[in-house]
């Protein structure tokens, strides 16, 4: 058991244990940097619980063993994505047979050579994390530039060579955030710098081969709830500088790629509440924004010195429910992708013909993405399409013609047939406000619904980021042993528009918990499983919500996978110097300032909620360099839930020493880690003999 120290600490009259604050590094900044600066007593400790963890797994060993074989046999090895055409080039990645990285590789459009221009498994030689957040030519197709993470803290290196040549030009450019544009002459670049909390706060201008001393500052951002990126507009044309908080505050500055050296200007000013998103098109801007009602965002068209002034012409109005989520912006063609009832759509604009079309999609549930390429003046849309039960096709769609062409298919080596599954998309009813949820679920045919079956459902429900009903390989190492397998659209997310998103925020954040357990409930009550017979899963801010439930209704659940869970929300909103701390203020609230924040937040808030009853299984895993859930949240949540805890049941934490937020690096590294989640599953619900 975890030493338990420290007296308790008053916040506006209220008294706050935690008595396993020690678990925190005071040097966490240096930590991130350089992961041997852990105190002794502090890493002791998390490798103690590591090998607890492997304990307690012991009778599972070889079921890991074989499910992170079985993960690993449904990967095609040697794979590539398709090559995407930039005048001369086509650019694409692909993988080689052992590989755990990718090749970043280019083929002659004429002769159809190939070069590789980056070998990933080479740059990874000897490092326990690499991991490449971006990488980019030059317009001029002379440079290659990638930001590499080599601890998993997510502070880049940016790394610029020439491609013929293969010889590295400039690495000067550290701790930075991974984005990045070139000018339109390939001599410059933007780039966005993290301060010592980890926040993307300054825009600089970095001269090929210059030291960064030399760089010239930008743009700075001086509130610590804003993050700053640069992105490159539509049509290449500009570099553009959003400063955004974790709601729909948006600014945004353009600076012209031809002259890179010129002040940027300040196009969209922030307004409280209003976010933006724009493409531009000749002397005229195309804008995605939920100003004034539209919360379900609309699409405008002005002409650039009109932008500021309100001049707009409407061009997809405001619909309640349906949420346009992104915009893609061709010479003649406007697309954006929507969502409304957790259904995705694909809505083609023809902008000289001013006509509107759909693509159609046939099959209950599923996942659609945009897949931007390099050419503006283009007839061709790149899209991606899965669902729960048909892997992933790439498609290039002729928005002249209608005609779909399918341009590659997710191979599963180990065999996959989507006419042995049954995916369906239910609803749940809330029982606080009746508020309807919908639930997706997948499992075999053979299966019998008598209650029997042990079901793992997963949710999120958090700063509007939606669960997609898409293909996941994974999945079926637990569908195939028996297991129902279900997504539940919590409020927090946006699956019916933005209101869902502000229905699960702030003081209205318990609805996504109480969404979550009645997802469990009616999938109970149509004997898709039964009370006690369940496994839930979240990730992140997901992790808060398995904290929440794991309180709320220990009763319904067999166990609980939390990854790099949220669970300590109170000390975290409380801690200004976190990373994330100040900018998820408008998602969670402000406890230091804000009282009735702080009583709401305490209300549900896992950690300070723990308490003397028995708690399901659970596993909490965590990453040593994760800026976003720092390693002593799921360590101190186990420490107090053993503590507490009145059931003979499994309580066990694993932090990966080598990784951050997104666990291991390499493609099969990290199957090791999803195979220790289902192994936990598969043990507990007493299906290890399948």
């Amino acid at each position: 058991m975890a030493q338990r120290h420290g007296e308790p600490t008053q916040k506006f009259g209220m008294k706050l244990h935690d008595p396993y604050a020690w678990l925190r590094d005071q040097d966490w900044q240096g930590v991130m940097r350089d992961p041997s600066k852990l105190s002794k007593e502090i890493r002791s400790y998390l490798e103690a619980e590591n090998n607890w963890a492997q304990e307690v797994l012991e009778p599972v060993e070889d079921l890991r063993e074989t499910l992170t074989n079985e993960l690993r046999s449904r990967i095609k090895e040697q794979d590539s994505t398709v090559p995407t055409k930039d005048g001369p080039w086509s650019y694409f990645r692909r993988f080689i047979p052992g590989g755990q990285y990718p090749l970043f590789c280019r083929v002659d459009s004429e002769h159809n050579e190939e070069q590789i221009i980056l070998d990933g498994n080479l740059e990874a030689e000897g490092e326990t994390f690499f991991s490449v957040h971006r990488a980019q030519h030059s317009p001029d197709h002379r440079y290659f530039c990638a930001a590499i993470d080599r601890n998993g803290s997510e502070y880049c290196s940016i790394e610029i060579q020439e491609i013929v040549t293969g010889q590295i030009i400039d690495d000067n450019i550290k701790n930075a955030q991974g984005d990045f544009v070139f000018s339109a002459d390939s001599k410059f670049i933007f780039y966005t710098l993290l301060n010592d909390n980890h926040r993307p706060a300054k825009v600089f201008l970095h001269a090929l081969g210059n030291t960064q001393d030399q760089d010239t500052l930008i743009f700075e951002e001086d509130d610590p709830g804003f993050f700053v990126s640069v992105t490159k507009s539509a049509s290449g044309r500009y570099a553009i500088i959003s400063s955004h908080d974790h709601a729909d505050t948006t600014e945004i500055l353009l600076v012209p790629a031809e002259a890179p050296k010129t002040p940027p200007d300040l196009l969209w000013p922030r307004q409280h509440g209003v976010s933006c998103d724009i493409a531009d098109h000749g002397d005229k801007f195309f804008v995605l924004t939920n100003e004034g009602d539209d919360f379900d965002f609309r699409i405008s068209e002005t002409h650039a010195k009109n932008l500021r002034q309100g001049h707009w012409t409407t061009v997809v109005p405001h619909v309640e429910g349906r949420l346009i989520r992104s915009m893609l912006l061709f010479k003649n063609f406007l697309v954006r992708l929507e969502r409304e009832d957790a259904t995705p759509r694909i809505v083609i604009i023809n902008l000289s013909e001013n006509r509107e079309f759909e693509i159609d999609f046939d099959e209950q549930a599923y996942d659609v993405n945009l897949i931007p390429g390099f050419e503006f003046d283009t007839s061709k849309l790149r899209y991606s399409y899965s669902s729960p039960t048909t892997p992933t096709r790439i498609y290039d769609f002729n928005m002249e013609t209608g005609e779909r062409q399918l341009k590659k298919e997710q191979e599963i080596p180990s065999g996959h047939s989507p006419d042995n599954y049954i995916c369906a998309r239910l609803t749940a009813t809330c029982n606080d406000d009746g508020t309807k949820v919908p639930v997706t679920v997948i499992h075999r045919k053979d299966i019998k619904l008598d209650g029997l079956a042990p079901l793992l459902l997963y949710g999120y429900g958090s700063y509007g980021y939606s669960m997609p009903a898409n293909f996941s390989a994974n999945i079926f190492s637990l569908v195939d042993r028996g297991f129902v397998y279900a997504i539940a659209h919590v409020r927090g997310g946006t699956e019916c528009g933005k209101k869902w998103h502000l229905a699960g925020k702030l003081r209205s954040k318990i609805n996504t918990f109480v969404d979550f357990i009645a997802a469990a409930e009616m999938l109970v009550s149509k004997k898709y499983s039964s009370k006690g017979n369940i496994v839930a899963q979240g990730r992140s801010a997901g992790g808060m919500l398995m904290g929440a439930v794991a309180n709320m209704r220990p009763d319904l659940f067999k166990g609980i996978i939390a990854e790099v869970p949220f669970v300590d929300v109170i000390n975290t909103m409380s801690d200004e110097t976190l990373p994330l701390t100040p900018p998820e203020w408008v998602e969670w609230g402000d406890p230091i300032r804000d009282r009735e924040a702080f009583k709401y937040m305490v209300s549900y808030c896992p950690y300070t909620n723990i308490s003397d009853r028995e708690y399901p299984n659970i596993l909490a895993t965590g990453g040593l360099t994760d800026p976003r859930v720092t390693y002593w949240e799921p360590a101190k949540w186990v420490a107090k839930l053993r503590h507490h805890n009145k059931a003979d049941s499994k309580i066990i934490l694993w932090i990966n020493m080598d990784a951050g937020h997104g666990g291991a690096s390499g493609r099969f590294d990290r199957l090791s880690e999803v195979a220790l989640s289902y192994a936990f599953a598969l043990m507990i619900t007493n299906k290890t003999a399948n």
